[in-house]
């Protein structure tokens, strides 16, 4: 049996922690940042689309895409970053996909998606039997951010204001991990959260191995981008 986790917080809520310690367990992660870099690399589809429409500037002496720059764009223009957002998730969603499978074949029971816009875009966690969030009161989220980044109050409150309030998130979440406080505090909501998703054996992904033996692994990681995506 398989199901998919959920995962994911606001910037600067300690998603990072919970996510070490979910890998320390053993847990079947695959992050959404990380494929997202992946995906914007030279040569790739997205990247030549980025270059196409956000131009040049954007681009280290490398080749690469300059992420700092990216982002200053996009968080002052919401208009720009619903068109940077349409470019990179197809992309990001077909290898999620592919590492959805490899976990499925492999035998784990669940597995665990980091995706930080979770709540934001809304269109995945119909296919989530459980949804997890990392939480801090917003003064932490604040102090932490100012003080990991080095923003001013005003530039780091921009930021957390591109997204989702916490507070908003938290009531859209099947599960909540307060990382408000230390870590040890934290640690013991993920081991409880850990426990709970080990005990359950519900099996929302059987379709999976229909899938995998009556169309192959192409056509039914076509099926579920379908699915995604509509």
């Amino acid at each position: 049996t398989m199901f998919l986790v959920g995962l994911s917080g606001g910037i600067a809520s300690g998603k990072s922690t919970v996510v070490a310690i979910l890998r320390e367990l053993g847990c079947a992660v695959i992050d959404a940042d990380v494929i997202a870099r992946e995906v914007v690399q030279p040569h790739f589809k997205a990247y030549q689309q980025i270059v196409h429409y956000f131009g040049t500037e954007i681009l280290l002496e490398n080749g690469e895409i300059n992420r700092e720059a990216l982002g200053n764009i996009i968080f002052s223009h919401p208009e720009k970053r619903q068109l940077l957002n349409s470019i990179t998730h197809p992309e990001i969603q077909k290898e999620m996909l592919k590492q959805i499978l490899k976990y499925f074949v492999l035998g784990y029971r669940f597995v665990i998606l980091d995706i930080p816009l979770l709540f934001e875009t809304n269109r995945l966690t119909k296919f989530m039997k459980y949804t997890v969030l990392v939480y801090c009161d917003p003064p932490t989220q604040l102090a932490r951010l100012m003080k990991r980044n080095g923003l001013s109050q005003v530039e780091a409150e921009a930021r957390i204001a591109s997204q989702l309030p916490l507070d908003e998130k938290r009531k859209l979440a099947s599960h909540v991990i307060d990382n408000s406080g230390d870590w040890e505090s934290t640690r013991r909501q993920v081991l409880r959260l850990h426990a709970r998703l080990e005990d359950s054996l519900d099996f929302l992904w059987a379709r999976l191995a229909v899938g995998t033996v009556v169309a192959g692994l192409g056509g039914l990681a076509y099926l579920l981008l379908r699915h995604f995506i509509s």
